[in-house]
């Protein structure tokens, strides 16, 4: 089933503020993030629990994080950019609060995202967007984190090369068409 994004305001009339779009900016990551994590189950990929699952979306939701940097950097100033991936953060991790705690109960889950967030920032720093998109650094990345969240068991040997091949570029070509369409 074709995952649809609805990424265009239903008044575009109106001005929107940078929380406003991070906010849709973080919805649609979720759906996204999601979709490829269900891609992989689709793909014989196997979970060990709930958990893991959500440490994938999570993995997803901050290579999207990346990409809606690189991108604002090419539209917004500085100021704005920071106030775009900020709002776009903050609104992911109350995705990811709200959506563990109904899978693994109370607790506190937007804290060690926000601290993977600002490790994988620093490692992503080193790669690049080009016209392109992401370089095959930026998608190896993304496609070890999962690897090693999966494990090397048999069935999921090769979720780094279905990530990097397949799922990594699905992600980022949805994502930044929202991106872009939601500055329309």
């Amino acid at each position: 089933m074709a995952l649809r994004i609805k990424s265009h305001w239903w008044n575009d009339e109106n001005e929107r503020s940078l929380s406003e779009v991070g906010s849709a900016l973080a919805f649609i990551a979720w759906r996204i993030s999601v979709d490829k994590a269900i891609t992989l189950h689709c793909e014989r990929f196997v979970y060990r629990d709930d958990e893991q699952r959500l440490l994938v979306i999570q993995e997803y939701l901050i290579f999207l994080i990346q990409i809606a940097d690189r991108l604002s950097h090419e539209m917004l100033e500085e100021e704005q950019r920071r106030e775009l991936v900020t709002s776009f953060a903050k609104h992911c991790v109350g995705h990811l609060q709200d959506n563990s705690q109904d899978l693994l109960g109370a607790g506190d889950y937007g804290s060690p995202f926000l601290a993977r967030l600002n490790e994988r920032s620093e490692e992503y720093a080193e790669f690049r967007l080009d016209d392109d998109g992401p370089t095959y650094p930026f998608l190896r990345h993304l496609g070890y984190e999962i690897q090693t969240l999966m494990g090397l068991e048999e069935e999921n040997r090769w979720v780094i090369d279905q990530v990097m091949d397949k799922d990594g570029w699905d992600a980022y070509k949805r994502f930044a068409k929202a991106f872009r369409d939601l500055f329309e």
